[in-house]
């Protein structure tokens, strides 16, 4: 090599260290790639559990979804949306449940149970006030993983899920007593809040939880009068705080203040919820007798068997009965009114929990691995895990945490 082309050498390695240089970058690759079916839900359920969007992102990651047909319709999520964001869309029951992981918004019914695969795992709400010792029989004989939407727990230890249908069910519960006040929909023709010169609408709240926070902000800000009733101080003191009205009547569940109290509102709405997931019922067949003609009654809590007495489940296409002369809407998925703004809520929380899933390496590492998670599991390998399950039906205890030990 000539002298002329040592030096150009010398100088273009010299120089090169100064541009720009390329590398590829690394793709990130999850420890497990899951298979998840997501069915169409059956039932009077108009929610689906993700997104197109959320969909787009586990696939874009290498995860398989398969999607039910139809099964985005009723929150208007259409097939080609599904398709698009990466999902394989199958025509029948047995593909969508031949996934290693389903994900529902409703429980299973027996059938759809049928069609999964031995130690499947599944995602989905429980509804305890509706569950049967059948359902769970059918679960532990397929030794399926269950893990319910109200268990899952937040790092903080809040539930999500169950937060955020919460604040959709207290804002729904107070459009829903408007629009059943009118005399179209067979109330007494009153405007919900109040015009000058007429007093405004009476609202009467059983429970201080996050459905009662979101019912409250809703019909105050329509101009309604508010009274909460909660056994809980500290509820009723936060609830105060929340709305900032230092107006706001509150009152502990004493009989004779809370049967006046029924007796002049238009509206009561039932929104209390216990720590096993069911519901006290406070309010007697004795109080709604006494309740105004025309009034109504939205009871949010008959998801947990409902806290008036005279409260029975209803559907979507048949949501009212009356009694007394009282209108009752007594839905118990009130949140799938609006599928649409459910479905973003639920797909919002469930897919980082699938991301993190993936990244420890499937579904038994998660629960290993993750303790809010491991709380959503109600029965597993032929176990029921969830003590208060397993009292309610006289079926045997296993506590989780002793598995995951005899596995490790």
């Amino acid at each position: 090599m000539s002298k002329l082309a040592t030096d150009v050498k010398k100088i273009v390695e010299e120089h090169s260290l100064y541009y720009p240089q390329e590398q590829l970058l690394e793709v990130i690759k999850d420890k497990k790639q899951l298979v998840i079916g997501i069915p169409k839900e059956l039932f009077d359920e108009n929610r689906i559990a993700l997104r197109p969007e959320s969909v787009a992102i586990l696939t874009s990651r290498g995860h398989e979804v398969f999607v039910e047909a139809g099964a985005g319709i009723l929150s208007h999520y259409d097939d080609q949306d599904y398709s698009e964001a990466g999902a394989k869309i199958v025509y029948s029951p047995e593909e969508v449940y031949s996934a290693e992981l389903i994900l529902k918004v409703a429980p299973p019914s027996l059938e759809e149970i049928g069609y999964m695969k031995p130690k499947t795992a599944i995602i989905s709400a429980i509804h305890l006030a509706e569950v049967k010792a059948d359902y769970l029989k059918a679960l532990n004989k397929k030794k399926i993983t269950a893990i319910g939407y109200e268990f899952l727990e937040d790092e903080l230890g809040n539930l999500p899920l169950i937060r955020a249908m919460s604040e959709i069910a207290g804002n729904v519960a107070v459009s829903i007593a408007a629009e059943y006040l009118t005399a179209s929909h067979g109330g007494k023709g009153i405007i919900f809040g109040g015009i000058t010169g007429v007093p405004p609408t009476k609202v009467l709240i059983i429970g201080a939880g996050t459905v009662a926070e979101y019912a409250a902000r809703t019909a105050i800000g329509m101009g309604a009068v508010v009274k909460v009733f909660d056994d809980n101080l500290n509820k009723l003191r936060r609830l105060k705080h929340s709305l900032g009205k230092v107006d706001l009547f509150t009152s502990t569940f004493e009989r004779s203040t809370l049967a006046r109290a029924l007796k002049t509102t238009n509206v009561a709405i039932g929104a209390l919820r216990s720590n096993d997931g069911r519901s006290i019922c406070v309010v007697t067949e004795e109080m709604v007798r006494e309740m105004r003609p025309g009034s109504v009654i939205i009871d949010v809590s008959i998801d947990n068997g409902g806290c008036f007495e005279t409260s029975e489940p209803t559907t979507h296409q048949n949501p009212v009965y009356k009694k007394y002369g009282v209108i009752h809407y007594c839905v118990p998925n009130v949140a799938s009114r609006v599928p649409r703004t459910a479905t973003k809520a639920i797909s919002n929380i469930l897919t980082p929990i699938l991301l993190h899933t993936a990244e420890l390496g499937g579904v038994d590492e998660m629960i290993f691995a993750n303790k809010g998670f491991a709380k959503g599991v109600y029965s597993y390998s032929g176990e029921i895990t969830n003590e208060a399950i397993s009292r309610k039906f006289g079926m045997k205890y296993k506590e989780l945490s002793l598995i995951i030990a005899a596995m490790m």
